[in-house]
């Protein structure tokens, strides 16, 4: 490695690590988003009416089908900008990639539901507990607990999908990579570092969420 070629990487490397904090916040983001609108979905997917059930499906069905890179641009350049919802870049990357995530969020809590025993489900009904009551107490804490194995995935893929919001201009690691890259033209070690950045990111928040898997372990429970 040339002396030049060093000497640009060990100045651009502050620089794409202020993108970092801007990836973090994307993805965090979106997950706790994913969560938040999945978990209902998942509930209407398996307790809810017919109606429910086809309206959930449909929205599945839509965000899963259309690729990330297109989602983006709908509704940043379209939807938002129809209905008059004025976002930062990152406010809208984020939200984007939050529907996106619901969808896929929505699916890893129903296959958890569906895992469960329906005994439970008449057990707290002979005890006098309604059915909201059985879903609220009962059902969803075995289930987000059986989930996090599938979060812990969708959490990988949601970081790689961030990289696709600098076309709206947020400004995360793969922004700072291009704008540093196309300046310096030392395209390959320039993007294998946000390589690394991406792959230490990852393994961070998949060791985080293994260790909140161990964290709530119930011995004796599921593969605990």
């Amino acid at each position: 490695m040339s002396e030049d070629l060093l000497t640009i990487i060990i100045e651009a490397v502050p620089y794409l690590l202020g993108g970092v904090g801007m990836t973090v916040a994307c993805v965090v983001g979106a997950m706790l988003f994913g969560l938040a609108l999945g978990v209902p979905m998942a509930v209407g997917q398996v307790y809810g009416s017919w109606a429910v059930r086809r309206l959930v499906g449909l929205y599945v069905w839509f965000f899963r089908g259309v690729p990330i890179l297109v989602l983006l641009f709908l509704f940043y350049f379209g939807l938002f900008q129809i209905i008059g919802l004025n976002l930062s870049a990152l406010a809208a990357s984020t939200l984007v990639l939050g529907m996106a995530s619901a969808a896929y969020q929505s699916q890893i809590f129903r296959g958890s539901m569906l895992a469960l025993s329906r005994g439970q489900f008449r057990a707290a009904s002979a005890l006098g507990m309604s059915d909201g009551e059985t879903i609220r107490s009962i059902i969803l804490p075995q289930a987000l607990r059986l989930s996090l194995p599938g979060w812990s995935n969708e959490y990988s893929i949601l970081l790689k999908d961030s990289a696709l919001a600098f076309v709206l201009g947020t400004t995360e690691i793969m922004a700072r990579t291009h704008f540093v890259a196309t300046r310096t033209y030392q395209r390959l070690p320039l993007y294998l570092v946000a390589c690394v950045l991406f792959f230490i990111l990852t393994w961070i928040g998949i060791r985080c969420l293994r260790w909140l898997e161990r964290k709530v372990a119930i011995p004796g429970y599921g593969n605990a």
